[in-house]
């Protein structure tokens, strides 16, 4: 049951059948109930005084209707409210290029370090998202697995440094790191899926033809693909045509403020985007409270001189 314009639902609808009982007791005032006993002056010619009786009237209908406002106070109203949001889900995936060429100066760091900085304060403006950490040269080693708990980047920064450790090789192979890294997105169900690769070389698995069968293969996994090449302004062609086939982009980063800004520029090609997952309903007892005290002022006024008498 709803009262439009007013309320949405009731959180106990079984309470509202009692309306019926103040329902009676208005039927049974206005239809004129005897009120008066017979006196002999009643057979004296004098007015009806109709408007008196309507006053009359009125004030006797005030402890009925008290009592069903009463009733839809107990019924709880609900009215809906602002409807319940949440961030909607963006499993982005960070594949960074740990080969040797990352040890070069780069800024007051190296390329590697300016990198990982940038990427722990992307983490502040997408609050919310899933996060993964993928790193790579000759091979790929899945380093943090898809969370929301980023503190594991500000781990990680000291424990792959490119000098540092030469388990997965010194070359750069970002076809075998990128196929690793739709493997790990495809596995989520929910949310979209983005990969940032930050890389400063070329790499021979995108050639030939390479690129774009990686690029196929993001394609129908719904992954859009952001290439940040660091260092050196010239991108490799393979890896630009890659980007764009996926609809992402591929930028050049020349010194740690302009790779700051890129990781900014990601962000408002790709903004964060909010989704409805519920309808709240809030309680809505303001209008019948209002109702309940106009009418128990009235009926107190009332009471000081708007009765029957029984003559």
């Amino acid at each position: 049951m709803m009262l439009p314009g007013i309320v949405d639902s009731f959180e106990r609808p079984w309470l509202l059948p009692l309306l019926v009982v103040p329902a009676l007791l208005l039927a049974w005032i206005w239809r004129g109930r005897q009120r008066r006993i017979a006196l002999p002056v009643d057979h004296s010619v004098r007015s009806e005084r109709r408007f008196l009786k309507l006053l009359l009237t009125l004030a006797e209908s005030l402890p009925p209707l008290l009592l069903a406002v009463a009733i839809l106070l107990l019924s709880v109203p609900l009215a809906t409210g602002s409807p319940v949001t949440q961030r909607k889900l963006t499993n982005i995936e960070f594949c960074v290029d740990c080969s040797g060429s990352m040890t070069a100066p780069f800024g007051e760091g190296t390329r590697y370090d300016a990198s990982m900085q940038a990427i722990n304060e992307f983490l502040n403006f997408r609050e919310g998202d899933a996060f993964g950490l993928t790193f790579f040269a000759s091979d790929v080693v899945r380093w943090c697995p898809l969370t929301r708990d980023t503190s594991a980047f500000a781990c990680s920064l000291p424990f792959m440094k490119p000098d540092a450790q030469r388990a997965i090789g010194g070359g750069t192979m970002i076809g075998r790191a990128l196929i690793n890294c739709r493997r790990v997105l495809e596995d989520q169900a929910q949310g979209d899926r983005m990969i940032i690769l930050v890389s400063d070389g070329q790499s021979s698995d995108l050639m030939n033809g390479g690129n774009e069968d990686r690029a196929r293969e993001l394609q129908q996994a719904g992954i859009v693909l952001f290439c940040i090449h660091i260092g050196d302004p010239n991108i490799p062609d393979e890896i630009v045509t890659m980007a764009r086939l996926t609809g992402g982009e591929a930028f050049v980063s020349g010194d740690p403020a302009a790779l700051q800004s890129v990781f900014q520029r990601i962000d408002g090609m790709k903004p964060a985007e909010l989704e409805q997952v519920a309808v709240e309903y809030v309680d809505e007892f303001r209008p019948f409270c209002l109702a309940g005290l106009l009418l128990l002022s009235l009926w107190s006024l009332a009471g000081y001189g708007l009765r029957y008498v029984p003559w």
